[in-house]
C-alpha cells in the first residue's frame, strides 16, 4: 500500500508500507516529513516529476533507514515527487520520469527474475548484450565450453566479459604494438613499469593492488582505543605509508554526469580504502574535460570553431555543472576534501579531422595513507570468511566495464543507461568507518580487502579469494530489488561496497564494530582451497561455476597494428599591438579562468588536516598550484599532490604532450618542501586515448607513453600507478564521429617535510624584494599548444618541450632548496596562459599593489606576445633583496639560469611591462573581473536567487579581516597546553556522531589539545544504553551529513534521539544537570536547533539562499557575549571555515531576543554564505552554556589550517579559537573542582 503525504513545500512524499499505520505512526511520519499532511486519496491527478520506478534512489534508502532508526517498522520505500504544469516540464530523463498522476503502481516493476540461461550462440549473445568480446575471446569461451562439457551460463559469459574487458584488464597496455610494420620491443605497461624498476625510491607496493604505496614518515594516530564501544581517544605513533591513486569515469559521466562523477569519486576513494589490508583516504582531486560549454556570450567566438552537435545525453555545459556537482557532493557527504584539480574545454577542426571532448574526461584522484604494517595483502587460507560490507544489490551499473571499453553511442540507450551507477556516499562512509577502525586497531584482522567496482561481486570477490578459490552463498547477499536475476545479482555494480576476507575467529568482533557504525555486513561465503570459484543459489544450482584460471582467461595477446601519420597544425598568427585583446580572450578560457564556480561548492576543510587547498589571499581566489594535507594534527609531516596535462600540445606532438604533462605536475608541486626532494615523488599517469579511431592514433599513444617513460627515468621518478581509458570516441546517429584528443593526466604525490613552509602564489607587497623568472624547459619559447593559440582557434605545431631532463631536475631542486632556506616569499608556475597570466594571478588575491616588469632578459627578439603567452615550463619567484647576493651565488653554483624581471609597487593596481622601447600597462582589477567572468557565467547555472551575480559583484569587496585580543601570544604555553600530553586530565568531553557525521576527528582533537579526555560516542551507543553520558561534562554534536541530510538536515538524527527511549533519557538527563556544556557545529548546530537545545525562540535552520552547498574561508565578528566558550573572545574578528548546504538561521523575533555569539563579518553574499537573519553564524542558550554555530572553529585552531592568516603572525602555534575550548575546560574545572584529579593546565 502506498500513502501520499503533502509537504509544506508542496511536494508529495509517497510512502510504501506493509501494514495499516496507526495514529502514532502517522503522526511520527508527518513530523519527519516536515509537518506534512497525510492525503486520504489513493490516487493523485496531475503531472508529477519523480524518480524512475525501477531505480530505488539513495534518498529513499536513507529515508527508510531513518524510519527504522526511529522505531517505525514495515516501511518499504519512500520517494519524493514534484507537481508540474504539464508533461513538457523540464526534468532529467536519466534520473527522473514524468508521471501522469500518482497511483498504487508507481513502485511496481513488472519484471520477474529471469531464469539462468545456457547460451548456445555466443556471437549473437555478445552483440545483443553489448559485451564487447573480441573474436579471440569468443573462441576462448568455446574452448571453456568444451572443457566443461556444457554451454556457459549468461552469468558466466557476462561476468567473463566484465572482468576481462579492456576497462578491467588493460589489454592494449599489455599488448604488442606493430608500428610501420615493425614490432616494438616493449609493451606500454612494460615502459611504465620500467620507471619504478629503475627508480624504486620509496615505493613499497606498485601495480598489484588498488593503490600504490610509498614509505611515509612516523606520525601520530589519534583514534579511540576500542572501537566496538564508546571509548576514549588516545595518541600512538605509527610508521606510515603514502598512497596515490587516480581513476577516470569518462563513459558514465558522459551519459549521466552527476552519478557518473559521483561514483567515480566514490570508486577512487574505495580504491584507497582497499590498499593492502586497509588504508585511509585523506584528500581528493578532480579533472573535468569537455567540449565548449557555449555559455551564451558573444565575446566567446573561439567556441564557434565547430557547430554544436545533437548531444547524445547532456550538453557540455550540463556535464560541467552536473559532473562537478556529483563529484563535490560525494566528497562533501563522505567527508573527503577536494583540494586541487583542473578543468579544460577544447574543440578543434582542421580539414576533415574533428577533435573535441564530446566523450568527456572525468578524473577522480587523491592521496591517502596507512600503516606500513598493513600495506601488503596477506595470502588467503582455506576457510577464510568472505564478507561484504555496504549497500544492497540493484539493477544498476550493469556492464559498465564492457560499455566503457567501446565508443559511446555504439550501443542502445538502454544498455548504456543500465551501465550507470547510483551514489550513496553516506553508506560508503559507514563502510569506511569499519575499515578505518580495523586499521586503527593494534591488530588488524583483515586478510585481504577489495572494493566493489566494475563487474560487482564477481570481480571483487574473485580477486579476494585469488587462486585459493571460494564459494559464495547467494542467499546471504543483500537484495534491494527482488526482480534481479542471478546474473544481475552477481555482476551489478551497486556502489559503496567493500569485500573483505577475515579469519573466522575475528568475525564476531568485526560484526560488533559494523553494528556500532551501522555498516551493513554480510558473511556471504568462504575460501575453498580448490582454485574454483562459484556462486550458489538457495536451491543448490550454481549460475556461475568456473575454475579461477578459466575466469581470468588466456585469450590471445592483443595486437595493435598502426602506421605513423605526421599531422601538421597551422601555427597561430598575431599582431604585437593587440596584446591586451589577446589577454582578455585567454583569461576567459575555462582552463585559465577563475575556478571559483568549482571551489565554492566543494568541502576543502573537512578532516581538519588541510594545509593547502585551492584558494589564496585576502579575497580567497582559487590560485594554488598544489594541494597539501597534514598526516596528523601536529602539523609538520604531510603529503602534497598536484596535476599536469597538455593535450593541445599533445595533438601536435604526443612526445611533447607527455613531457609537458609531467613538467606541469612537477612545477605545480615544487612549492611544497619535499622530504627527500624528487626522490619523494611518485606519479600516476592516466591515459585517455581514442585508440583505433583513425590511422596514426595508436602509434601516437605508443610515442606518448615512451616519451613519458623516458622523461621519468631521466628524472629518476617512478610511475607506480595509473589507469587507461582507450575508447575516447563519440559516435552520433548521423554517422558523425568526434575524437577526443589523446590525453595523459599526470598526478604527482609525495611526502612533505614541513607543511608550514608551503609557498603561496600571492605576491607580497614589499618594495625590498624582487621577482625572478626561472626557466625549466631549456628550450626556446613556442606558442604551439598554448591557451593563446587555442583562443585564436589554432593548435600550432611549434610546441615547447623540456630539452634537458637533468637541467629540469636541477632547476626543480634549486627551487626546493630556496624554499627550505626560507628565501622564497611567493612563487607561481608558468603554464596555461603563459607568463602574463602567472604575474596577474600573483596579484589577483591582494587588495592593493601592482608590479613593474622588465622583459629585457627574456624578450631578446622583441616578440612580446610570445614572451608573455608561451607556456614553456618555468616559475616566477619573489625573493627578498636581503638575500639578493646569496641567491645569485646559490643559483650559479646550482648551474640554473634565472632572470630578474621586476618588483612590486605599492601605489598602483597595474602591471607595467617594459620590452625594448615599448611599455604595456595592464589594469589588474579590470582583468581580474575578466578572469572571474567565466566562473560567473557557469555559476549562474548552479546558484539560485541571483546569488551568482551577487558573488561576482561582491567577491573583491569582502576581504578577510582578523583582529585578536592584545594579550594573545599564539603560543600553547599561554594556555598551559602541550601537544605532547599523554596522561588523562579527568576533564571529560564526548563527541557525539550519527551515521554520516564526518567532522568528528578534528573536533575530538581540538578538545584533546585543550586538555579534555575525549570519548567517541556513536548514536548506537546511546540507543542501546551502552553509553549514558553520566560522567561526561561536555558534549559536542559534530558536523557532517547525518543520513545524507535526507528529509532535512539533522531531522533523522533528531528522530533517533526523540524516538529511542534510552538515547532520549541520556540526553534529557545531561541537559538537566547544571555542570554541563554543549556545542553543536554545522550538522550538530542543525540538530541543536531542531531539538530546541539553545532555547532560541522560533529558530529554524533553512537551505542556503543559493540552494547549493557553500564552502569558503570567511571571517566572523564575535560580539560582546556571555557565553562560556566565546565570552573572552568578544570584539575579536577571526577566520574559519564554512561548509554546509542548510546553514541559514531563520530567526523570526527581533535581534535582541537571541543570544548571538558570532556574526558574519560582512553583510551580503558570499561573506554571509547562507543569508542568515542578522548575519548570525552562531547562537547560545541564555545562560551561555549551550552553543550552536554553523562555521567550523575546530578546523581553524592552527594557523596552517587557515586559508589566510596575518603574515606577521606566521609563527603562531595556535589561533585564538583554541581559547574557546580552553574556556570550556576551565569552566568545568571550576564548576566541579573536587571531582577532578591530575589536571596540569
Amino acid at each position: 500500500m502506498i500513502l501520499f503525504f503533502k509537504t509544506p513545500q508542496k511536494s508529495v512524499i509517497a510512502t510504501e508500507v506493509n501494514h495499516t499505520l496507526n495514529e502514532q505512526e502517522v503522526k511520527e511520519l508527518c513530523w519527519l516529513y516536515g509537518e506534512a499532511e497525510l492525503l486520504k486519496d489513493e490516487m493523485l491527478t496531475g503531472y508529477y516529476v519523480g524518480p524512475r520506478r525501477e531505480m530505488v534512489t539513495p534518498w529513499s534508502t536513507n529515508a527508510v533507514e531513518i524510519t527504522q532508526n526511529m522505531g517505525l517498522n514495515g516501511i518499504l520505500r519512500i520517494e519524493e515527487y514534484w507537481a508540474v504544469a504539464s508533461e513538457d516540464a523540464e526534468h532529467d530523463p536519466m534520473l527522473q520520469r514524468m508521471y501522469n498522476g500518482l497511483n498504487q503502481d508507481i513502485f511496481t516493476i513488472n519484471i520477474q527474475p529471469e531464469p539462468i540461461k545456457y547460451v548456445d550462440n555466443l556471437e549473437e549473445y555478445n552483440e545483443q548484450e553489448g559485451l564487447a568480446l573480441s573474436p579471440e575471446e569468443i573462441e576462448y569461451l568455446h574452448k571453456i565450453e568444451k572443457e566443461n562439457g556444457r554451454p556457459l551460463t549468461d552469468s558466466e559469459i557476462f561476468g567473463f566479459a566484465q572482468i576481462n574487458s579492456e576497462h578491467c584488464r588493460h589489454k592494449i597496455f599489455g599488448g604488442t604494438f606493430i608500428i610501420d610494420g615493425q614490432e616494438m620491443e616493449s609493451s606500454l605497461f612494460a615502459m611504465i613499469k620500467k620507471t619504478t624498476h629503475e627508480n624504486p625510491n620509496k615505493i613499497l607496493s606498485a601495480y598489484k593492488d588498488n593503490v600504490a604505496f610509498a614509505q611515509g614518515p612516523v606520525v601520530e594516530q589519534f583514534a579511540p582505543a576500542d572501537q566496538s564501544t564508546s571509548d576514549y581517544f588516545r595518541v600512538k605513533e605509527i610508521e606510515s605509508v603514502i598512497s596515490l591513486k587516480a581513476e577516470t569515469h569518462n563513459f558514465p559521466t558522459t551519459v549521466e554526469p552527476f552519478n557518473g562523477a559521483a561514483t567515480g569519486t566514490g570508486g577512487e576513494i574505495r580504491d584507497r580504502m582497499g590498499g593492502g589490508v586497509g588504508s585511509w583516504p585523506i584528500a581528493g582531486t578532480a579533472v573535468y574535460m569537455t567540449a565548449y560549454p557555449r555559455i551564451g556570450d558573444d565575446e566567446r567566438d573561439w567556441e564557434d570553431i565547430m557547430p554544436a552537435r545533437q548531444w547524445l545525453y547532456q550538453t557540455p555545459e550540463q556535464i560541467l555543472i552536473k559532473a562537478s556537482n556529483g563529484a563535490s557532493d560525494f566528497g562533501n557527504k563522505f567527508g573527503q576534501p577536494l583540494i586541487t584539480g583542473s578543468v579544460l574545454t577544447f574543440e578543434h577542426q582542421e580539414g576533415q579531422e574533428k577533435y573535441a571532448y564530446d566523450k568527456v574526461i572525468m578524473l577522480a584522484g587523491g592521496v591517502g595513507y596507512g600503516t606500513k604494517r598493513d600495506c601488503l595483502k596477506k595470502e588467503p587460507q582455506k576457510g577464510n570468511k568472505v564478507v561484504v560490507v555496504g549497500g544492497d544489490n540493484y539493477r544498476i551499473g550493469l556492464g559498465g566495464g564492457s560499455v566503457s571499453s567501446v565508443d559511446t553511442g555504439r550501443y542502445s540507450n538502454g544498455i548504456e543507461l543500465n551501465a550507470i551507477q547510483r551514489a550513496n556516499p553516506e553508506m560508503q562512509k559507514r563502510a569506511y568507518n569499519l575499515v578505518r577502525a580495523l586499521c586503527e586497531e593494534d591488530n588488524n584482522p583483515v586478510v585481504s580487502i577489495h572494493d566493489h567496482g566494475s563487474a560487482g561481486h564477481l570481480n571483487c570477490l574473485s580477486e579476494l579469494v585469488e587462486e585459493c578459490g571460494g564459494e559464495i552463498d547467494m542467499t546471504k547477499l543483500p537484495i534491494g530489488d527482488k526482480t534481479l536475476s542471478s546474473k544481475e545479482i552477481i555482476a551489478n555494480e551497486s556502489q559503496e561496497r567493500m569485500g573483505l576476507l577475515i579469519d573466522e575467529k575475528h568475525i564476531e568482533h568485526v560484526q560488533k564494530i559494523a553494528e556500532r557504525e551501522r555498516a551493513p555486513m554480510y558473511v556471504v561465503g568462504e575460501t575453498t582451497g580448490d582454485a574454483h570459484f562459484s556462486f550458489k543459489q538457495g536451491d543448490g544450482v550454481k549460475p556461475f561455476d568456473l575454475d579461477v584460471a578459466q575466469m581470468f582467461g588466456h585469450s590471445p595477446k592483443t595486437i595493435m597494428r598502426d602506421n605513423t601519420v605526421e599531422r601538421r597544425y597551422e601555427d597561430v598568427t598575431y599582431s604585437l599591438d593587440k596584446t591586451e585583446e589577446y589577454l582578455k580572450r585567454v583569461l576567459q578560457l575555462e582552463s585559465v579562468a577563475c575556478k571559483d564556480w568549482l571551489t565554492n561548492k566543494v568541502d576543502r576543510s573537512v578532516t581538519g588536516k588541510i594545509a593547502r587547498q585551492q584558494c589564496q589571499g585576502e579575497i580567497q581566489l582559487p590560485l594554488s598550484d598544489c594541494g597539501v594535507v597534514a598526516l596528523d594534527y601536529r602539523g609538520r609531516k604531510g603529503i602534497a599532490t598536484a596535476i599536469g596535462h597538455a593535450p593541445q600540445a599533445g595533438l601536435a606532438s604526443p612526445e611533447a604532450g607527455s613531457v609537458l604533462s609531467v613538467a606541469e605536475a612537477l612545477t605545480n608541486i615544487v612549492w611544497a618542501p619535499l622530504a627527500d626532494g624528487m626522490d619523494s615523488l611518485s606519479l600516476s599517469a592516466n591515459w585517455m586515448w581514442p585508440c583505433r579511431s583513425q590511422e596514426g592514433e595508436d602509434a601516437r599513444l605508443y610515442a606518448g607513453v615512451k616519451a613519458l617513460s623516458d622523461f621519468c627515468c631521466d628524472l629518476h621518478i617512478n610511475v607506480p600507478t595509473g589507469k587507461d581509458s582507450l575508447s575516447l570516441t563519440q559516435q552520433y546517429p548521423n554517422g558523425e564521429k568526434i575524437i577526443s584528443p589523446g590525453t595523459v593526466i599526470v598526478s604527482a604525490g609525495g611526502e612533505v617535510s614541513d607543511i608550514r613552509q608551503v609557498v603561496s602564489p600571492v605576491v607580497r607587497n614589499d618594495k625590498h624584494a624582487s621577482l625572478y623568472h626561472i626557466d625549466f624547459s631549456f628550450d626556446e619559447q613556442h606558442l604551439g599548444g598554448s591557451a593563446f593559440a587555442q583562443s585564436l582557434g589554432k593548435v600550432g605545431s611549434d610546441v615547447p618541450t623540456v630539452k634537458n631532463a637533468e637541467y629540469f631536475a636541477d632547476a626543480f631542486m634549486a627551487v626546493q632548496e630556496l624554499i627550505k632556506k626560507g628565501w622564497v616569499m611567493s612563487g607561481h608556475d608558468i603554464s596555461a596562459g603563459g607568463l602574463i597570466t602567472t604575474l596577474l594571478e600573483m596579484t589577483f588575491a591582494n587588495t592593493k599593489g601592482g608590479l613593474h616588469i622588465n622583459l629585457h632578459d627574456l624578450c631578446a627578439d622583441g616578440d612580446v606576445v610570445k614572451t608573455l603567452f608561451a607556456e614553456n615550463p618555468g616559475v616566477v619567484i619573489q625573493v627578498s633583496d636581503d638575500h639578493k647576493l646569496d641567491f645569485k651565488d646559490f643559483m650559479e653554483e646550482a648551474g640554473v639560469g634565472f632572470a630578474k624581471i621586476g618588483y612590486t609597487v605599492d601605489d598602483s593596481r597595474c602591471i607595467v611591462v617594459k620590452a625594448d622601447d615599448k611599455e604595456y600597462t595592464f589594469d589588474i582589477d579590470s582583468l581580474r573581473d575578466t578572469w572571474y567572468k567565466t566562473s560567473y557565467l557557469l555559476d549562474r547555472k548552479q546558484s539560485f536567487n541571483g546569488k551568482a551575480k551577487e558573488r561576482y559583484e561582491n567577491y573583491k569587496q569582502q576581504p578577510l579581516e582578523m583582529k585578536f585580543n592584545r594579550d594573545f601570544t599564539g603560543m600553547l604555553k599561554q594556555y598551559g597546553l602541550s601537544a605532547d600530553r599523554r596522561d588523562r586530565t579527568g576533564i571529560k568531553a564526548a563527541i557525539i556522531r550519527e551515521k554520516g557525521t564526518n567532522g568528528e576527528r578534528e573536533m575530538a582533537y581540538s578538545l584533546y589539545l585543550a586538555g579534555f579526555d575525549v570519548k567517541d560516542v556513536m548514536m548506537t551507543d546511546l540507543i542501546t544504553g551502552r553509553e549514558t553520558l553520566e560522567d561526561i561534562n561536555m558534549i559536542v554534536f559534530c558536523g557532517g551529513f547525518s543520513n545524507s541530510d535526507v528529509l532535512g538536515s539533522a531531522k533523522g538524527w533528531a528522530g533517533a534521539f526523540l524516538f529511542n527511549p534510552k538515547a532520549k533519557e541520556a540526553l534529557d538527563k545531561f541537559y538537566a544537570r547544571k555542570d554541563t556544556l554543549s556545542l553543536g557545529i554545522c550538522n550538530g548546530c542543525q540538530l541543536m536547533v531542531e531539538l530546541g537545545l539553545t532555547g532560541a525562540a522560533g529558530a529554524k535552520m533553512l537551505h542556503n539562499d543559493s540552494h547549493k552547498f557553500e564552502s569558503e574561508f570567511i571571517s566572523l565578528t564575535i560580539p560582546q557575549n556571555n557565553s562560556v566558550m566565546f565570552g573572552s573572545l568578544s570584539g575579536n574578528k577571526l577566520g574559519l571555515w564554512v561548509a554546509h548546504g542548510e546553514g541559514k538561521f531563520s530567526l523570526p523575533e527581533t535581534e535582541s531576543t537571541y543570544n548571538i555569539i558570532a556574526k558574519y563579518n560582512h553583510h551580503g553574499y558570499p561573506a554571509n554564505p547562507n543569508g542568515s537573519d542578522y548575519d548570525v553564524a552562531g547562537i547560545c542558550s541564555p545562560d551561555g552554556r549551550h552553543l550552536a554555530m554553523m562555521p567550523h572553529l575546530e578546523r581553524a585552531v592552527y594557523p596552517w589550517q587557515c586559508a589566510w592568516y596575518p603574515h606577521g603572525r606566521r609563527h603562531d602555534e595556535v589561533t585564538p579559537w583554541i581559547e574557546a575550548f580552553v574556556n570550556a575546560r576551565k569552566w568545568i574545572t571550576h564548576t566541579q573542582p573536587l571531582h577532578r584529579g591530575g589536571e596540569s593546565a
